[in-house]
């Protein structure tokens, strides 16, 4: 791609007018300080995000055949201040509160100790290897982490549109869930978590891993501004929504209240599309679209940089 100086990217000329120096190895990023920071970007940002989250899973359970409950998102957002006040839009926080600080942590530190195997001699990971380490990460992060996490919030969320809740709190429904349908009751829909975190996590750091190797050229150990990382972290949430919604909506309701209605993950995509139609994969996509988008780029821009806070005070290499 060069030619001893003479071609010049409008994008990155900075790295062009060194061109001719050898390029040093990227750093590579331990798996401790991805993990830690992971955490603490997840903690963040599901505390910003969470009411888009509350609307997105109250759309998807509100089924058709009930007749609808609500209108759309506004009048969700409408009758759930009406009936709860602003902080029933924070019913569900502690459940996933509890699991997004481990699910970003068990996903980013997988995802660099595959990728720190996956990179080439100058410390570049290709697209097709940012797929895979995604993938890995994130079927690690759904059997660890987000099939018990969001089997719980699901029922929290759906328990609070019955007319006795059942559950006071976190822990209290936990117990129940355990105690009425044993520790199996925390991994329903596990084959549609599974597939959904999978595709997710591919999808989005197949998406992350082109745009970063598009914006650093051959300078890898080129630095991304914050603002960068936050649009890059948008385009691959939002690929990711269209990419795999129709899985998010099936893994919800395999996670409801009523998912004894399921056989199976099939039977669950199969009774929807025969009662509901083909628009039903994608009840929630615009709350979903506007969560996920700030959610991935939250996310990215926190992990970013306290992964550079970290390198400055825990050296690895």
């Amino acid at each position: 791609m060069q030619d001893k100086g003479t071609f010049f990217s409008p994008f990155c000329r900075p790295r062009c007018l060194a061109a001719a120096a050898p390029a040093e190895r990227a750093k590579l990023t331990h798996p401790g300080k991805a993990i830690l920071a992971g955490g603490i970007a997840g903690g963040i940002e599901i505390c910003i995000t969470f009411p888009t989250e509350y609307v997105k899973t109250q759309l998807q359970l509100d089924e058709k055949a009930n007749p609808p409950k609500y209108r759309g998102i506004g009048d969700c957002v409408k009758q759930t201040v009406q009936s709860h006040g602003v902080k029933g839009l924070y019913r569900g926080l502690s459940s996933l509160l509890y699991g997004s600080i481990p699910k970003s942590a068990v996903r980013f530190g997988m995802f660099e100790f595959l990728s720190n195997r996956a990179k080439d001699e100058n410390g570049r990971l290709d697209s097709t290897h940012g797929l895979l380490c995604g993938l890995g990460a994130g079927v690690m992060e759904a059997v660890l982490v987000v099939c018990p996490m969001e089997t719980v919030k699901v029922k929290f969320i759906h328990d609070q549109t019955s007319a006795n809740p059942q559950y006071k709190g976190f822990f209290h429904g936990v117990r129940e869930i355990v105690r009425s349908q044993g520790l199996r009751g925390t991994y329903q829909g596990l084959t549609a978590t599974v597939l959904k975190q999978g595709s997710n996590q591919a999808i989005r750091f197949f998406v992350m891993t082109s745009l970063k190797n598009w914006y650093k050229g051959d300078d890898q150990n080129k630095s991304l501004n914050p603002i960068v990382t936050g649009v890059f972290g948008a385009i691959a949430g939002a690929a990711s929504v269209f990419g795999n919604t129709p899985l998010d909506v099936i893994k919800t309701r395999m996670q409801g209240l009523e998912a004894h209605k399921y056989k199976s993950t099939l039977d669950c995509a199969l009774k929807i599309l025969k009662y509901e139609g083909l628009a039903a994969f994608y009840k929630g996509t615009v709350p979903r679209l506007g969560r996920v988008c700030l959610d991935v780029a939250i996310v990215f821009i926190i992990y970013e940089e306290v992964v550079k806070v970290l390198n400055t005070v825990w050296k690895t290499d």
